[in-house]
């Protein structure tokens, strides 16, 4: 568990994953170096890591939830196989470890969805394959779970909001081979300083600056805050999928995205027509939620739940593993 400076520094990263240690310092009223120490130490003992992420859409491609069913001995190479590729993100284990949930993205054209159409239908270990389409994502992406952003004040959340740019022409739509190449190096490290984020994309330090400053303004780009839910106090994490009549399925869904116990609520295609993610303190707790704030929202006609056993990979790319130096 962490204590209250360490939730103070984890809400302030998730307002903004770039602010310098010293603005962090100052709003949450201690030393940079004290900032700085603790940073370092939950990157080091507690996975915390800050990764830049593209809007899929404004980037031009589509998610897809993915649902994988092995044999209990298979699951874990399947999944461990899915953590590996460039596509996925969010590859869990759920359901006595026998199901695979993951999020997928693909590009336009049959390559794009190579995933799909050609690499599971191979897999002879896999017994059950459903994908679903995101239609719309209600909560997710740039909009935090509020469960694990409020420990600040309205104030301090807005001294820790990054200025909105002022642009002297709109900025040209789409991404070019740099915007890509910054991408990819936030994807790895979303505080990766201006110099290392110039030289990966053959721009000058204050053009990195300035053309991220843009990208975040309009929404091409945000920071995700990767970090185990059990360290803010969710302990039982649960994958629902529901199905909604189409009249009702938008007012649910903006009524879902409002619970503090759901991190994530998108709208897909399937028999199941709306998915989420609860992150609730244990069984107890994730009961409580689902048969009285969830059964009094009209309109569920059905639901299933599967719990989280193991998250192999969240929002961004699994670090290789430290080399070891000379003895």
């Amino acid at each position: 568990m962490l204590d209250e400076l360490d939730r103070a520094l984890v809400h302030a990263l998730r307002i903004d994953g770039r602010a310098p240690f010293s603005r962090v310092a100052a709003v949450l009223g201690v030393s940079p170096q004290t900032v700085a120490r603790r940073y370092r130490r939950l990157r080091a003992e507690a996975g915390l890591r800050v990764v830049g992420l593209a809007d899929p859409w404004r980037a031009g491609r589509t998610q897809w939830l993915l649902r994988l069913t092995a044999g209990p001995h298979a699951a874990q190479s399947v999944a461990r196989a899915l953590v590996r590729r460039g596509d996925t993100a969010w590859v869990h284990l759920t359901s006595g470890g026998t199901e695979i949930a993951a999020t997928v993205e693909t590009a336009p054209g049959d390559d794009g969805h190579a995933l799909l159409l050609r690499d599971i239908p191979r897999t002879a270990t896999v017994t059950a394959v459903s994908a679903h389409c995101l239609l719309h994502t209600y909560r997710g992406g740039p909009t935090v779970w509020p469960g694990g952003a409020c420990t600040l004040s309205e104030d301090q959340q807005a001294r820790l909001r990054p200025p909105t740019p002022v642009l002297a022409s709109p900025s040209p739509p789409g991404l070019d081979m740099a915007d890509r190449a910054l991408l990819t190096a936030l994807h790895h490290d979303g505080r990766a300083a201006l110099g290392d984020l110039a030289a990966a994309t053959g721009r000058t330090p204050a053009t990195v600056a300035r053309r991220l400053a843009e990208l975040r303004a309009d929404g091409s780009v945000f920071l995700d805050v990767e970090l185990a839910p059990r360290l803010l106090g969710a302990g039982m994490q649960a994958l629902l999928w529901m199905t909604v009549a189409p009249s009702e399925l938008d007012g649910v869904a903006r009524a879902l995205a409002g619970h503090h116990e759901l991190a994530f609520v998108a709208a897909t295609t399937g028999r199941t027509n709306l998915a989420a993610t609860a992150l609730c303190a244990d069984p107890a707790d994730l009961h409580r939620y689902l048969t009285r704030r969830l059964a009094a929202i009209p309109g569920i006609t059905a639901l299933e739940s599967a719990p989280v056993l193991q998250t192999l990979k969240s929002s961004g790319p699994i670090p290789p593993p430290p080399t070891r130096g000379p003895h």
